[in-house]
């Protein structure tokens, strides 16, 4: 059967308000973004971004919807149309305190489940993804036009379905003279190799492994804290290096890209195994935390080793990041000594124009532009899909 084929739309300047809440479940990103026609790319500007922390009761919610491994179907229901009522909300707030005329809003949605590689499933092999927050709640309460759902057309052409932020990445930081590579340290890490004058065929992303995520986890149920506020508790432990070497042994970090992690395999019940191997050799939580965060730094050193190194051009590298562990001086400072041996030049996106906590909702403002323009927003050589793809489904106001 022959596919039908759109015919892309000009591009035209728009106010594109793109809505973001990761892995870690800590709250929803807003970012309002002035997205203009460009030569060879759109241009984008930040006009305000806006934060707001899940209520408590919605975040226990979304954690166990991520987790369990049976829920109800009627309270998921429920939950995805709650968080469309939030996400509304969050948006509504954001321009009340940000006036500017919307014309459009790309909402990420939370990922409850993402399973990339096919499994058998009755009598298919099948691979699935789900976000919650109900598209069609946004539009009618804001007005606007909703572009959700950005994962599925690229997961049903093979790919992993993320990273989806390098597009993002090459339009905003590409450079003809320095190499680029953008990592972000969310609930999971995930990085986009952008060689110095390269098209945006030609970079490649993938997710490196637990960023935040294991290091909130043991936080929470040691210190009764969402996160380790700028790596005090780290600092205050020692690493146990058995541990490390045994959970750095895990086929996920030596296999090739493309790849994509979540909750699936770094969640909750990993995390209670390595805080169990932990207290097998020490009682001091502190030391569980010092443990977990030298393996992020340690999964992104091998990383690039591996990885990256190798494909990067002999000129001068920048390395730019962003996410909550950008706060985190103990993590970035580990992975700077990780990364020492590469001489690259360490920043966040804060530098260059775009704050940490705001890059990934506005990568999917820009998603939602591209849709919107009918244009592609996945980059095959990122996710692995078989094609350029439309991502995405729009709910109309």
């Amino acid at each position: 059967m022959k596919h039908a084929t759109l015919s892309p739309l000009p591009y035209k300047a728009m106010t594109v308000a793109g809505v973001m809440s990761g892995t870690s479940a800590d709250g929803m990103d807003v970012a309002l973004v002035r997205i203009t026609p460009g030569v060879e790319a759109p241009r984008l500007r930040l006009l305000a971004h806006f934060s707001t922390p899940y209520p408590a009761a919605i975040r226990k919610e979304v954690l166990s919807a991520m987790n369990a491994c049976a829920a109800s179907v009627a309270d998921l229901s429920r939950l995805h149309w709650r968080l469309g009522q939030l996400y509304a909300k969050a948006i509504l707030e954001a321009l009340q305190k940000y006036p500017t005329k919307l014309a459009l809003i790309g909402c990420h949605g939370q990922t409850i489940y993402h399973q990339a590689t096919p499994q058998r499933y009755c009598g298919a092999s099948v691979a699935c993804t789900w976000q919650l927050g109900e598209a069609a709640v946004i539009a009618a309460a804001t007005g606007v036009p909703v572009v959700s759902d950005f994962r599925p057309a690229d997961l049903t052409l093979g790919g992993q379905g993320a990273p989806l932020v390098p597009l993002l990445d090459w339009v905003y930081f590409r450079h003809v003279q320095r190499n680029r590579v953008l990592q972000n340290l969310g609930g999971i890490g995930n990085l986009t190799v952008i060689p110095a004058g390269a098209s945006a065929s030609q970079i490649f992303a993938f997710d490196t492994g637990p960023a935040n995520m294991v290091i909130d986890a043991i936080a929470e149920i040691c210190f009764q804290k969402r996160y380790d506020r700028n790596g005090a508790i780290a600092a205050r432990g020692r690493i146990l290096d058995p541990v490390l070497q045994e959970f750095l042994a895990l086929p996920y970090f030596s296999a090739p890209p493309p790849k994509s992690a979540g909750r699936e395999q770094f969640g909750r019940e990993f995390s209670q195994r390595f805080l169990a191997r932990c207290k097998k050799i020490s009682h001091r939580p502190e030391d569980a935390i010092a443990t977990a965060t030298a393996f992020t730094a340690r999964t992104l050193g091998i990383a690039w080793k591996q990885f990256v190194q190798p494909t990067l051009p002999a000129t001068p590298t920048d390395f730019i990041v962003a996410g909550g562990g950008a706060n985190n001086a103990i993590l970035m400072q580990a992975i700077a000594a990780e990364l020492a041996s590469f001489h690259v030049h360490i920043s966040t996106s804060d530098g260059f124009g775009l704050p940490a906590a705001a890059k990934e909702a506005v990568a999917f403002a820009l998603l939602a532009y591209q849709t919107w323009h009918q244009r592609p927003g996945n980059l095959p050589a990122a996710t692995g899909a078989s094609r350029l793809a439309i991502l995405g489904k729009i709910s109309h106001a």
